[in-house]
């Protein structure tokens, strides 16, 4: 009776192990097989842009190199901006040029004329 359990487990265990052994083979040639049809996209796609390459080339090698460099120079150049009266107020304007003039303003310096609405006369 023991003799009979013993090759029931080893015949057991011999056909797990080749069940085993077989799935292995198996999941190696579908994977093989993806591979290969992977492999054979990309040769395609290389081979397409092989053709496109050598296309491109070839309309290259027809054109003829010409470059021009146009230099007109500078037309003109403001070194001295003098700011006019567009939305600004008379200080503004008198700082803005004092400013580009290089100069500080004063700022003792008065204004020429006070407004008639500063004094409060009301």
């Amino acid at each position: 009776m023991k003799i009979r359990i013993l090759i029931g487990l080893i015949t057991l265990a011999i056909a797990a192990w080749c069940g085993w052994l077989t799935r292995g083979w198996f999941e190696d040639a579908q994977q093989l097989t993806e591979e290969r049809a992977a492999r054979l996209v990309a040769d395609a796609a290389m081979a397409r842009e092989a053709d496109i390459a050598s296309v491109v080339e070839s309309r290259l090698a027809e054109l003829d190199a010409n470059e021009r460099i146009i230099d007109r120079g500078v037309i003109r150049e403001i070194q001295k901006p003098i700011y006019r009266r567009v939305c600004l107020g008379d200080d503004a304007i008198r700082l803005l040029n004092d400013a580009a003039a290089g100069g500080a303003p004063n700022s003792a310096e008065p204004q020429a004329q006070m407004p008639d609405h500063a004094a409060g006369t009301h």
